[in-house]
């Protein structure tokens, strides 16, 4: 790497740049978003001399600076990176950076690594900063106590607060998107308009909640899913965390207003002694100038990279949960089995209630051994079924939980995680410390065993309820321990990973309340929402989107009077709605009858055909002045394919749709247009559909230039509320 300290840097890639001066004491921003091209010394140069904002009335005396770690000394009165303090002293931090190291990719990112010292505080950190090929930019932070730099406070432990990265936008970054819910709700979006003061978003649960912000998106004001201006963030990270949307009237050097992101700590968590160190999760940032959808397409091509993304097929899967609960009878199963090898599955999970006396939800967590009351020969008569049915076979475990009513608890309540007098139990159950290296061994063993003796595919890793007073008393004391019970729960995946090669995680937190890149570096699929109804995962699903590729996502075929809900819906609207993602089956197939298996068999053999395309394409999402609409695509990379989902959810005033654009389309190609209805047909609410959809409805489809479908529009059926139809597009 070479020696940048002093110079103006430039990280670009895929359209997007980050442009920093290394000259003054902490660097700064110069620029964050679109790619100015390359920078000679003169562009450099104006850069910089730009960089300085007025001198106001009743301000500091120097202009105000905002630097890659903001305090109070540069004269931002605005969040801080670091908070902290020794005993009360130290609580002025002024890092000084020591070196600057740089590794130019050219137009394919690159990396920047800023050693830092503090005299105030006795931390050196460093700050690598790297923008990937495809447009991402992550911020690392590593902090340690050296305390023969120190000033004050040198023979005392250091307390970190708080450390974030935070990023200035401009000021056409007027309008906050982010996300909130609950469970079988997960992340719906919020829009409002950046006032002036904090927007602050904090994850308190001990993972990212149902309620998780999930990504902050800055925007302009015409910001939608295919136009637009945008800069988010995202924290991998899978336990508490903090998020920043911050717009001060005196601006944020020459910027408008600040985001960002950092750890929630609790009080006295991270205290450093001398030596100690402290790894930040990684800040990701994205800038897009096409709107949410390109933000999304930044996200999944970086996940797509990864070494360890699932390379095969993903397999059409059915879960047990909805279908039998807690009833694991054995003939039940196997005719269960029976059924889904007729439909085509391909992955059978057995979910919640296999494991020592786990007859409902208020026993047995801890215990991860078979219930030999239930199962006599253990699960071997079940696996062995699966098998000759051609399926892998995977199994629900939730090994972050315990039940008081369990044999691991009675021998151990010291296991528990949480003060000496526990507060109230969630779901019957707490949670297990797993910072103790006894519990976490003894949790690792049951678990891996099972592996073993079933040579388990797959583990759907479930953790139900938020960390409530999350202290561990492992030292004697009792200290915060969400950060350590996160590292614990990561090491404990890596560890399972490493000893079973061939094994794929699911992760599941009552559903979709712990979705993030943190857990998904170590797992290969998410669940989503424990909500089967297609109203609602459509609308869940849509967003989730926003961070995971559909290949990511489990989808799931529901009862058609949902379990969460109540609400009936067609079959054919659940199988639209399953079918571009993860696709599987959670219905107790006993109850459909020869017409539906048949439907549901022909809906397996289209996920089959179009998986490759849905699990590698783009994904787009029409912008409709229409909110009961929805129009949401996948285009595969070369543009040769695409698959659309036209839904409507309820009514609404307008009786026909206008001419509406599919985006993403290439204007100056022609399109053969099928619509794919082998597994049941939508319901309309007019008398006749408009004359290219009947055409369209033939088996040879129907040829339209792209300039029609993605320019001008095409009018569309107006459906009735709850249906939907999959249009299937080749290239010519």
């Amino acid at each position: 790497m070479l020696d940048g300290y002093g110079a103006v840097l430039a990280l670009r890639a895929a359209g997007t740049s980050l442009v920093i001066d290394t000259a003054g004491r902490v660097p700064r921003v110069l620029h964050w978003g679109a790619d100015p091209g390359p920078l000679d010394d003169a562009a450099a140069e104006a850069l910089r001399e730009t960089a300085g904002p007025a001198l106001l009335n009743n301000s500091p005396d120097i202009p105000r600076t905002f630097s890659l770690w903001p305090t109070e000394y540069e004269g931002w009165a605005g969040t801080p990176a670091q908070e902290g303090h020794a005993a009360g002293t130290a609580t002025t931090p002024r890092p000084r950076t020591e070196a600057v190291r740089y590794d130019d990719g050219g137009e394919h990112g690159g990396r920047i690594e800023i050693d830092l010292a503090d005299e105030i505080t006795g931390l050196r950190s460093t700050m690598t900063i790297v923008l990937d090929a495809y447009g991402v930019l992550s911020v690392d932070i590593a902090l340690v106590r050296d305390a023969s730099l120190a000033r004050d406070g040198a023979a005392l432990p250091y307390t970190l607060d708080a450390l974030r990265v935070l990023l200035p936008v401009p000021e056409r970054a007027v309008d906050v998107l982010d996300f909130t819910g609950k469970w079988c709700r997960e992340r719906a979006p919020q829009r409002g308009p950046l006032f002036f003061g904090s927007h602050v978003r904090r994850a308190h649960r001990g993972k990212p909640g149902h309620d998780a912000p999930f990504l902050v998106v800055a925007g302009t004001e015409d910001l939608g899913f295919g136009r637009g201006e945008a800069w988010a963030t995202h924290l991998a990270w899978s336990g508490d965390a903090e998020y920043v949307v911050e717009r001060l009237t005196e601006g944020a050097g020459a910027f408008s207003a600040v985001l960002g992101a950092g750890e929630g700590l609790g009080p006295g968590e991270i205290a450093l002694e001398a030596g100690d160190r402290y790894v930040a999760p990684t800040a990701l940032f994205v800038w897009s100038g096409e709107g949410l959808d390109g933000i999304a397409d930044r996200l999944h091509r970086r996940l797509r990279a990864r070494p360890s993304h699932p390379r095969t097929p993903r397999p059409l899967t059915l879960n047990s949960w909805e279908a039998v609960y807690f009833d694991h009878d054995l003939d039940r199963l196997t005719a269960l089995v029976g059924r889904a090898a007729r439909v085509g599955v391909e992955r059978f999970v057995l979910d919640d209630g296999w494991f020592h006396d786990r007859r409902d939800a208020n026993a047995g967590l801890g215990d991860w051994v078979v219930d030999r009351t239930v199962w006599p020969d253990g699960l071997t008569p079940l696996v062995q079924e699966v098998r000759a049915h051609g399926m892998q076979f995977g199994i629900w475990v939730e090994p972050e939980m315990v039940n008081l009513d369990s044999d691991l608890a009675r021998a151990h309540p010291e296991w528990v995680l949480g003060p000496r007098e526990l507060g109230a139990a969630a779901r019957d159950q707490y949670v297990l410390d797993l910072t103790r290296p006894e519990a976490y061994e003894h949790v690792l063993g049951q678990i891996s065993a099972i592996v073993d003796e079933y040579a388990v595919d797959y583990i759907k890793w479930d953790h139900n309820r938020d960390l409530s007073e999350a202290v561990s008393g492992y030292a004697g004391i009792d200290r915060p321990a969400v950060h350590e019970q996160t590292l614990a729960l990561y090491r404990m995946l890596d560890t399972l990973r490493e000893r079973h090669p061939h094994l794929e995680i699911e992760t599941c937190s009552g559903g979709g309340g712990r979705v993030d890149l943190g857990i998904l570096q170590r797992t290969d699929r998410v669940w989503a929402s424990d909500c089967n109804d297609p109203v609602e995962r459509l609308q869940i699903e849509r967003w989730t989107r926003m961070l995971v590729p559909p290949e990511l996502i489990g989808s799931h075929l529901g009862a058609a009077r949902s379990h969460t809900t109540s609400r009936r819906t067609d079959l054919s609207f659940r199988l639209v709605v399953a079918l571009t993602a993860h696709a599987g089956i959670e219905w107790d197939l006993q109850e459909a009858d020869d017409d539906d298996l048949e439907a549901i068999a022909r809906w397996g053999a289209v996920y089959r055909e179009l998986r490759e395309l849905i699990h590698s394409g783009r994904v787009v999402n029409a912008d409709l002045a229409d909110d009961a609409a929805v129009l949401t695509g996948i285009i595969a990379q070369d543009g040769g394919r695409a698959v659309y989902t036209w839904a409507r959810l309820a009514t609404s005033a307008p009786g026909q749709s206008g001419r509406v654009r599919f985006p993403g389309l290439d204007a100056g190609a022609r399109y053969t247009v099928r619509i794919r209805d082998e597994f049941g047909v939508a319901s309309r609410h007019q008398s006749a559909d408009p004359s290219w959809i009947t055409a369209a409805l033939n088996p040879e489809g129907i040829a339209l230039p792209g300039s029609v479908l993605a320019t001008a529009g095409v009018p569309m059926p107006t459906l009735n509320p709850q249906q939907g139809m999959l249009f299937d597009l080749v290239r010519e």
